[in-house]
């Protein structure tokens, strides 16, 4: 046979930004050999006809920390035509760490990422100790999809510093010349950068301020100068840029962060980008100093999700509006099913409705403060609350909201919020955009993504489990802004080049992230006009019976990694090519 498999047919949307053309295209050896016209035998053809055919899509930000221990398939990820991802973002992560710690990472992960603690003190194999050890477990595990490691800042400071990192300690001279040597270790290794998180929103599950968020100018630019000489790495922060203490914060903060891109000698940073309701216009005085940074030499990126960031309320979710009802408390226990038969008494009904909420964040109980907000300020809440159904919305209407809802029919907001939570038999979520959405419309996001210095990302694949589930956001770009927006669409062209060679290139990956011969064959077989997102539902495959939530999408009708078929018609197989890939080394 000439060749290991051919696909056939479709419509090649190549990943540089050209018009998408017929093109066939042959893979011998995990490497395309042919695009265009592929007149040679192939062991196994794949029919694209009807179909377009891309580069498979490059995640850059992920939380699969934990779940490359025990997930081989780094699902929701690989059933979204990712073929590879990046783990270690935030600043959050489990390397390097000595013995003593690994439950203090794991609070840390827990109270950042809400990924069940209990999850990951079963499910969590423990080993190594040095980040290089770390990549060498992660090497010897098969998965779908291949896999690149950043060196997170909590756990390195942690690693360094003990139980200074975590109690407003400012990092030594000699403590900064340590960390900064593990970094260059660990790029030596293979890592892939190094990421940080300066977010007040980020705390451990026992309400710790995150150590990352601890630290200073002094300590991110030392740290930075561990890429000096080296051909590959990037960092990545988040930051809220001070917000809660007032808009004047801003510039200081972006300060520290443009100290460590300085520091970096050249390597590219990349921060997370969304507009926040406190203060509006906070993403375009971002844009402004990314630009100005860049245009001096600084390499800048923003990383924005191709839609809202919000949270999912329900029944079977994390948390929902009545959890701190004394009345729903009493039946909280019980099955679905059986809290759903109770909800629908009208006695119990009519008598929650008279209660108030008792607090049910703080004091240990792992619940998110959000939890308290919805609560307190339901009324103003249910203006941003949405069904979000069964054919998920991510753009509706102010005129959709259960606030309007109530409105028309004169009924309370509580009194809507709480049928609307036992829809189909209360597998209903309710969806609550936070960020990205102040104006009820995904026009700011639309002008983000067009952004020449922004990155399409923010997945969090494998993180927030039970109040989010973004890890779906390729399909959702392709089908909202490539298909099916009124106005404002994006030529898919360009965007599956934000979502394949755009992210590729920034992470420092060229043998990837375009159909070219030579490439690597990680490919797309994608029935656009067909393509659909489901309701996320929750499943209970977590270690320790841990619960999450995981969306499912048709019309995928193959994703390939290194030539080997990993979803053949929306279905996981066996195959197992995916491998961590080493930067610095000849796969990159």
């Amino acid at each position: 046979m000439d060749y290991d498999l051919k696909i056939t047919g479709g419509t090649l949307v190549d990943g540089t930004g050209a018009p998408a053309r017929r093109a066939d295209v042959a893979v011998r050896d995990g490497r395309i050999v042919a695009v265009g016209e592929c007149p040679g035998a192939a062991a196994r053809t794949l029919d694209a006809d009807g179909a377009i055919v891309t580069p498979g899509f490059v995640d850059i930000h992920c939380h699969y920390d934990g779940q490359v221990s025990w997930d081989e398939t780094l699902s929701p990820s690989a059933s979204h035509g990712v073929t590879t991802c990046v783990i270690g973002n935030c600043g959050v992560g489990f390397a390097p760490v000595h013995e003593r710690d690994r439950a203090r990472l794991i609070a840390l992960m827990e109270g950042v990422e809400d990924i069940p603690g209990s999850a990951l003190a079963e499910g969590m194999q423990w080993s190594w100790e040095s980040f290089p050890e770390f990549l060498d477990a992660l090497a010897a595990k098969p998965r779908t999809i291949d896999v690149l490691a950043q060196v997170p800042h909590d756990a390195l400071r942690v690693f360094v510093m003990g139980d200074r990192a975590v109690a407003h300690g400012v990092a030594t001279a000699d403590d900064i010349a340590r960390m900064r040597d593990l970094v260059r270790e660990a790029l030596l290794a293979g890592a892939a950068g190094f990421s940080t998180g300066r977010s007040d929103n980020h705390v451990s599950v026992t309400g710790e301020a995150t150590p990352a968020s601890e630290s200073g100018a002094a300590e991110l630019a030392g740290i930075a100068r561990a890429f000096e000489g080296l051909s590959h790495g990037v960092l990545q922060a988040v930051s809220d840029f001070d917000m809660p203490k007032g808009p004047d914060r801003f510039d200081a903060e972006f300060d520290v962060i443009e100290r460590m891109a300085e520091g970096a000698s050249g390597h590219p940073v990349s921060i997370s980008l969304m507009q926040r309701d406190m203060e509006p216009d906070q993403w375009r005085r971002i844009l402004a100093r990314v630009e100005a940074a860049d245009a001096r030499g600084v390499p800048m990126r923003v990383q924005v999700a191709p839609r809202a960031i919000g949270v999912l309320l329900g029944l079977e979710a994390t948390f929902h509006p009545f959890m701190g009802f004394p009345s729903y408390k009493a039946i909280a226990h019980l099955p679905l099913a059986e809290r759903v038969a109770a909800m629908r008494d009208p006695a119990f009904k009519a008598r929650l409705l008279t209660e108030q909420s008792e607090k049910v964040a703080g004091d240990g109980s792992k619940i998110p403060p959000l939890a308290d907000l919805l609560l307190a300020r339901i009324e103003m809440v249910a203006l941003r609350l949405f069904r979000l159904g069964v054919r998920p919305s991510y753009e509706p209407t102010v005129e959709q909201s259960l606030y309007a809802e109530a409105q028309a029919t004169g009924r309370p907001p509580l009194d809507v919020v709480y049928d609307a939570l036992l829809d189909h038999d209360g597998h209903e979520l309710l969806y609550f955009p936070l960020y990205n959405y102040t104006e009820f419309s995904l026009d700011n996001v639309r002008a983000m993504l067009g952004h020449p210095l922004s990155l399409l990302g923010l997945s969090d694949g494998g993180a927030h489990v039970g109040t989010v589930c973004d890890a779906s956001y390729a399909t959702f770009a392709l089908m909202h802004w490539a298909r099916d927006r009124a106005d404002g669409r994006i030529p898919l062209e360009a965007l599956v080049k934000k979502l394949a060679h755009d992210t590729a290139r920034f992470i420092g990956l060229r043998d990837r992230g375009t159909v070219a011969v030579g490439q690597r064959a990680d490919l797309n077989v994608i029935d656009l006009a067909n393509l659909t997102l489901h309701r996320p539902r929750m499943t209970a495959d977590l270690p320790a019976g841990g619960k999450r939530l995981v969306q499912d999408a048709t019309g995928y009708r193959a994703t390939l990694v290194a030539g080997q078929v990993i979803v053949d018609h929306d279905q996981m197989t066996d195959a197992r090519p995916g491998a961590l890939v080493r930067m610095g080394r000849a796969e990159a």
